[in-house]
């Protein structure tokens, strides 16, 4: 399936979870905001939130820095 993350067009597997894209994208273990389609995503939902073809995701992490 196609997903949009970050404005770019990728292929993923079917059904995968956000977090199982979270693991793909090398992102687990960091502090991510997850939107999908427009919805924020609760961490707590990482694991049973299915993704679909066409879905337009966001991915924000945190950078230090000062």
């Amino acid at each position: 399936m196609k997903l949009t993350v970050n404005g770019e067009q990728s292929e993923f597997a079917d059904g995968i979870t956000v977090f199982e894209l979270l693991e793909q994208l090398n992102l687990l273990g960091q502090f991510v905001a997850v939107e999908c389609n427009y919805s924020i995503v609760p961490y707590k939902t990482f694991k049973t939130v299915n993704l679909h073809d066409g879905d337009k995701i966001e991915l924000v992490t945190l950078v230090g820095g000062g």
